[in-house]
């Protein structure tokens, strides 16, 4: 594996504890994914229903779709992006946008312990094998770039709907993408270990660099 290109991120910015009423949601956002996963892997993805999954996680299946949209959500909204889009806004804002996505990737990708890249593989193993879940990910890519642009306008004092921060927004996720396809017979899909998942994280921070250089051929 190749290593991560050094960087130095700002020190996590302290704020507020997140609210009891906060803390509630997420274990209920996080028993969900950790049951439907479960169940995914028990009995495959088809054969698990949106009602086994809210049994299992002691929820209503009302509940479930005020988290989830679809089933196919519960696969692709890991909430990753949140980990990169806070590790973003820590860096100092004297950095370009592409600089600091780039610091804030590398502090991002250095705080998912195991079970997080075992999630990751989890979710992309599903997206890419159940056409349901791959037909669902258009709209989890335009979600994504908007979580995306929404940063960078706020670092830079833009508006998110401004065309060249959606622009930029959007060559970030088709950089995340390459990272992904790049290799003839999407070769990242099969790999089933942490270090060869850290591929990824190289491959995402090479291209940024190539962003950021104005893509030079």
């Amino acid at each position: 594996m190749s290593a991560l290109p050094e960087h130095t991120p700002a020190a996590p910015a302290a704020g507020p504890r997140p609210g009891l009423r906060e803390r509630k949601k997420a274990r209920t956002r996080a028993a969900i994914r950790e049951h439907a996963f479960r169940l995914f892997r028990e009995q495959g993805y088809d054969a698990t229903t949106v009602e086994q999954i809210a049994d299992a996680a002691e929820v209503s299946p009302s509940t479930f779709f005020r988290y989830f949209p679809t089933k196919e959500d519960v696969v692709l909204q890991d909430d990753m992006e949140l980990l990169w889009v806070e590790a973003f806004q820590e860096q100092p804002p004297e950095m370009s946008p592409i600089a600091a996505m780039r610091a804030g990737l590398h502090a991002g990708f250095a705080r998912m312990g195991e079970a997080e890249w075992a999630q990751m593989h989890e979710m992309t193993q599903l997206a890419m094998t159940v056409p349901a879940v791959r037909a669902r990910m258009l709209a989890e890519l335009a979600r994504t770039t908007q979580v995306l642009a929404e940063a960078v306008a706020e670092r830079t004092g833009r508006d998110p709907g401004d065309f060249a921060v959606r622009t930029l927004a959007g060559a970030v996720v088709g950089v995340a993408m390459s990272a992904y396809f790049g290799e003839a017979g999407d070769d990242l899909i099969s790999l089933d270990d942490q270090t060869k998942l850290a591929t990824f994280a190289d491959k995402l921070e090479r291209g940024l660099a190539l962003l950021e250089a104005g893509l030079p051929l």
